[in-house]
């Protein structure tokens, strides 16, 4: 348990270090928030903009975070031949993967605090009470794990180099398709069918009917436990310590 402790410890402390990951995890969705939310462009009647983003915003801070930042950093450390190192300490290849995901949820508490206490300064009302709250953050925990799956499952298999272009590039698609900043209904309808299968759309739905003005369409859940599921299998069936 020392061992793992101290490992996620200098997980947290490595992640924070990085300017490049202090600004995806944390200074791309508070811009967003600020910019969505002051500057009204979004298709939203009735509704005002920050409750409408806010939601979509967690779901894209818990994105950046657990597949794209963490994707990455794992995939250079493997190429690199750091995990190939560390997995055979006494800390173990198990451990070393279960503190990496551990310092991810605490940056994504850190994260959560930052963009709920931008958007009540903003004048976000959150729905959905104390339970709306707590289905949130079993959401945002289920999406955690679909979303470092998909990063692990890419860094346990890909150059280094490779991965980092596939993150990127997975993490703008999701971006677009995930009804974080543009709702899913602004999507044309075949458009739409795909993204709903997909777990950006699936968290930031779960999000909104949690916490939001809007409901998130018929399945959301389903489609998150799903990748929430397969995503991690996916990473222990796949994973690579060896870098090419």
């Amino acid at each position: 348990m020392k061992a793992l402790l101290a490992q996620t410890r200098a997980e947290v402390t490595m992640t924070l270090r990085r300017g490049e990951t202090l600004l995806l995890t944390l200074g791309i969705p508070l811009l967003l928030l600020v910019f969505f939310s002051e500057v009204r462009i979004l298709p939203t009647p009735g509704i005002a903009s920050v409750d409408l983003v806010t939601p979509g915003i967690l779901a894209l801070a818990i994105m950046s975070t657990s597949m794209v930042s963490l994707g990455i950093a794992t995939g250079f450390e493997r190429g690199y031949g750091v995990l190939e190192r560390l997995g055979v300490t006494p800390l173990g290849r198990g451990r070393l993967l279960a503190a990496k995901m551990l310092a991810i949820v605490a940056i994504e508490v850190l994260q959560a605090l930052c963009i709920v206490g931008v958007g009540l300064l903003l004048g976000w009302h959150p729905t959905g009470g104390l339970t709306g709250g707590l289905v949130a953050a079993a959401a945002c925990l289920l999406g955690s794990v679909a979303f470092g799956g998909l990063g692990l499952a890419m860094a346990g298999r890909l150059r280094a180099e490779v991965n980092l272009a596939a993150a990127n590039g997975l993490y703008l698609v999701l971006l677009l398709l995930g009804g974080m900043v543009v709702p899913l209904s602004s999507l044309p309808v075949g458009i739409r069918s795909v993204a709903e299968v997909l777990p950006a759309a699936a968290l930031s739905s779960t999000l909104h009917e949690a916490i939001g003005p809007v409901s998130g369409y018929t399945g959301c859940w389903i489609v998150l436990v799903v990748w929430g599921l397969g995503a991690p299998l996916l990473a222990v069936a796949t994973f690579r310590f060896r870098g090419d």
